[in-house]
């Protein structure tokens, strides 16, 4: 029996997929920009088998990241994969050679990209995918995206995607692709200081519906803040650690994937599960991003 982790779990709705709250994100696995070979190869694999001995069993993938190499990473490291093991991957984007991030999200490229990730995971079946809207930066943009949801739901029939998920879109966009398909997951930025989704969220935790905040700790510019590290200091944990603790507590349908190529940093967000916040230390932290949530 694999050990339960604190946060508790969650079941995505019309499954039977159960994960503990607490995930893990597989980008980091690439070399520096998501680019290339790990720069430890066997540190990647050993930080990927530490977490799930350590009872993750949601990882969040893509094709695009490296590319191929961190879907084959996971390969390499877990296959066969153990029951239970939920992998979420993502289609929308690709990376030519300059290493840029571009759009993909033709039918040709959404199937093709379906059949890359089953390829290098080495699965006959995705067990959910999310369609990512590429747009400039990591910030969403109004756009149909239903010509990308008729496509994976047609996957979807053909038995190569159990379930469907969406990743960096507005609310107008889930309500449009739920009117194709059943939606079980929404992926976008959120953290203690990006809080722009909070009525998403709320509403998406009223329909059951899993949402995986990226960039939990501020992605590529790590969150800072003199009040997360106040709290910090109070509690004896990092503020990296605080801030994945409020986000388990900001709603029970956040999924926490929080990714690293470093077995400390690894411990060190499982064991942020193991904070209680104070309703003190909620309300002073909730205060970091009262500007932004009213935007």
């Amino acid at each position: 029996m694999r050990p339960s982790l604190p946060g508790g779990q969650f079941t995505f709705p019309g499954t039977s997929m159960t994960v503990q709250r607490m995930g893990y994100g597989a980008m980091q696995l690439a070399g520096p920009g998501v680019w290339g070979p790990p720069g430890d190869p066997v540190m990647a694999r050993a930080v990927l088998r530490e977490a799930l001995e350590a009872g993750v069993n949601h990882i969040d993938t893509s094709d695009f990241y490296g590319p191929h190499v961190t879907n084959q990473t996971i390969r390499q490291a877990l296959h066969p994969y153990r029951a239970g093991l939920v992998l979420v991957t993502k289609l929308g984007a690709r990376r030519p050679p300059d290493k840029s991030w571009q759009c993909a999200n033709s039918p040709q490229e959404l199937t093709d990209g379906v059949h890359d990730n089953l390829r290098n995971l080495g699965l006959d079946v995705l067990d959910i995918v999310n369609y990512r809207v590429v747009g400039s930066g990591h910030g969403t943009q109004e756009g149909s995206v239903a010509e990308q949801m008729t496509v994976l739901a047609d996957l979807k029939r053909q038995g190569l995607i159990r379930h469907i998920g969406l990743s960096n879109v507005t609310a107008a966009q889930v309500v449009e692709a739920q009117a194709i398909t059943d939606i079980v997951c929404v992926q976008n930025l959120y953290n203690l200081v990006h809080r722009e989704d909070d009525l998403l969220i709320d509403a998406l935790a009223r329909q059951g519906i899993a949402y995986v905040p990226f960039f939990p700790l501020g992605g590529f510019t790590p969150l800072q803040s003199s009040t997360l590290s106040d709290v910090a200091a109070r509690l004896g944990a990092t503020p990296m650690q605080v801030a994945l603790a409020w986000l388990q507590n900001r709603a029970p349908n956040i999924l926490l994937i929080p990714g690293t190529s470093s077995l400390i940093h690894l411990r060190e967000n499982l064991a942020a599960m193991n904070l209680t916040l104070s309703p003190e230390a909620l309300v002073a932290l909730d205060r970091i991003a009262v500007p932004a949530s009213t935007h």
